[in-house]
């Protein structure tokens, strides 16, 4: 009797597993005293939700700068990692999607850590729900010249050539592109008044019309601006980001919930 209860407890504890989604934490800015709190604050939140996870989606941007070199780890953020890592390793799945901040990731995490890595958007089956999962830069009409910059960092050879750079001076490079090219603005809406400026909602509007199966949920992060929106018969969500909403989205198997976590 003993082993049937514990059977059907560990069969209640899978189908009360849930998953969830994060991005934009740009841990290492804006300087490592901030970054150090905040990264803190977000070890504690996975802490907390590690019991109920199954799948963790980490959306982009997790850093403000990453680079994967052959021999090297870049500084900092030893924490983080090594909670996820632990996660994993008790068998919550983690799956990192690449954002313009940190898209000169290759093999390490997968390697060394086990997570699943995406350098391209995602349409899955979550439950019985259908996903489409992005960072989120680089969709939608427009904004050639960065769609442009992004291709040519996505060239092999290019990643390679900065590889040839000592690794102090590649990483102060990359930092100072970086914060000389980041904007927080929500296409040029920081309140997020007006969501249909949103290069990703847009594409998702669209994306929605082609399809004969529709999207349950689109799921982005890059706009930094934690929204629900209607997709004609789905839902947008944008994930908002760990600088000023510690905003996150948790999927129960039917419904999502965008949620917040607490500073205290």
């Amino acid at each position: 009797m003993a082993g049937v209860c514990a059977k059907k407890t560990r069969r209640l504890a899978a189908v009360n597993k849930q998953i969830f989604f994060a991005s934009d934490f740009h841990l290492g800015m804006p300087d490592a005293t901030s970054s150090r709190a905040r990264e803190l604050h977000i070890v504690r939140w996975l802490r907390d939700i590690g019991p109920q996870a199954s799948k963790i989606f980490l959306l982009g941007d997790v850093f403000d700068f990453w680079m994967d070199y052959r021999y090297v780890v870049p500084r900092g953020y030893v924490r983080l990692l090594g909670t996820l890592t632990e996660l994993a390793d008790t068998g919550v799945e983690i799956h990192y999607f690449t954002g313009n901040h940190d898209q000169w990731l290759r093999d390490y995490f997968t390697q060394e850590m086990g997570w699943s890595v995406y350098h391209k958007p995602l349409r899955t089956q979550l439950g019985a729900k259908e996903f489409f999962l992005a960072h989120g830069d680089g969709l939608g009409p427009g904004d050639y010249g960065y769609k442009f910059i992004k291709w040519l960092f996505a060239r092999q050879i290019n990643r390679w050539l900065f590889r040839q750079i000592h690794p102090d001076l590649g990483c102060r490079i990359a930092r100072f592109f970086s914060h000389s090219s980041r904007h927080y603005a929500f296409f040029g809406d920081p309140e997020g008044k007006n969501p249909e400026k949103d290069r990703a909602y847009r594409y998702c509007l669209d994306y929605q019309r082609r399809q004969k199966r529709p999207v349950d949920f689109f799921v982005c992060g890059h706009s930094h601006q934690p929204v629900r929106l209607p997709v004609e018969g789905g839902e947008y969500i944008n994930l908002g980001d760990w600088l000023r909403h510690y905003s996150y989205a948790r999927f129960d198997g039917e419904q999502m919930y965008l949620e917040f976590y607490p500073l205290s």
